[in-house]
């Protein structure tokens, strides 16, 4: 008996469907129970009061701003780092020099 390959049969699978659109979403979120809670927190979002709405662009903004004062404190570090390390090459050769005047 010859097991191969060639005796399976290829199973062509469908094709996929096409996502929703907008439109379709908004019609299954308005649809939805209240007890569907994917669709709740959703339409929750969708229908945030202005003062929620202002509130979350201040905490962006301010996450922004936070986040581009690291990156300028990233450069400091990044500058203090080497101006250590090249004070401590200086260093070091310094005492290689006392120890050559010393001997």
């Amino acid at each position: 008996m010859n097991f191969g390959s060639k005796s399976k049969k290829r199973v062509v699978l469908p094709s996929r469907p096409d996502p929703p659109t907008v439109e379709q979403i908004m019609e299954d979120v308005n649809r939805a129970c209240p007890g569907v809670h994917c669709f709740t927190r959703f339409y929750l979002k969708a229908s945030s009061s202005s003062s929620e709405v202002e509130a979350r662009y201040l905490q962006s903004r301010r996450y922004i701003e936070l986040h581009e004062r690291l990156q300028e404190e990233r450069g400091s570090l990044a500058r203090w780092r080497d101006e250590l390390r090249a004070a401590g090459e200086s260093l070091e050769y310094s005492v290689m020099e006392v120890k050559r005047s010393a001997l």
